[in-house]
């Protein structure tokens, strides 16, 4: 991560790179965020690093987000969760896998668990708020963890841009919405924001050069 404070927290561009996956752990166990590429991939990566996943957390139901997940939690039999808004997207953009030569998400994968818009204790000990924010789907949140000073935001909001509303259960006003409800928040200005594609930034950052961020 760009200007990195925690080294618990770190971004994974899984092969073929396209989305910004993130990876907390405390040295043994760790949670996964939107795992893209082939289980696989996520296999070799957490061997490597000696972590064992305990669950599985997505921003959103896009298939560039979530396309490990169901084959990741039956590997490892942990859950995946995410928000009931976007379930109805689980196995929606196949196509777009298979553009990429990752398998397809069947009825037959472990389907997710509900993802509960509260605040959530994970590794133990590390405070993660679960924000609804939709908009890019009907389904979107956003991660932070206030004792980290972290922000997972998905793809609600880029450097200077912000995510298509175009796409099954986008919507412009309620996207819109979800961004000024961040901002109104008045998180610190050193706050990290991970976003599903790209860089990453911090609130100031988006405060200065992110037209849709007020």
């Amino acid at each position: 991560m760009q200007n990195q404070k925690n080294n618990k927290f770190q971004i994974v561009q899984m092969a073929p790179q396209n989305t910004n996956s993130v990876v907390v752990s405390d040295g043994a166990n760790c949670v996964i965020f939107d795992p893209w590429g082939s289980v696989v991939g996520w296999e070799k990566y957490l061997s490597e690093h000696n972590l064992k996943p305990e669950a599985i957390y997505i921003t959103h139901g896009h298939p560039d987000h979530i396309a490990a997940a169901p084959k990741l939690a039956e590997k490892y039999n942990v859950p995946w969760y995410l928000h009931s808004g976007d379930f109805r997207l689980v196995g929606w953009g196949n196509d777009l896998l298979a553009y990429f030569n990752l398998p397809p998400i069947t009825a037959q994968d472990v389907r997710p668990t509900v993802l509960e818009v509260k605040e959530y204790r994970i590794l133990g000990n590390t405070i993660m708020q679960v924000w609804e924010t939709p908009g890019h789907s009907a389904g979107g949140v956003s991660y932070y963890f206030p004792n980290d000073g972290i922000l997972l935001i998905g793809d609600t909001l880029f450097q200077d841009s912000v995510g298509r509303y175009d796409l099954p259960g986008g919507n412009l006003e309620v996207l819109k919405k979800s961004i000024s409800n961040i901002y109104n928040k008045n998180l610190p200005n050193d706050v990290m924001v991970v976003h599903g594609h790209g860089m990453d930034t911090t609130i100031g950052f988006l405060k200065a050069n992110n037209p849709f961020f007020k």
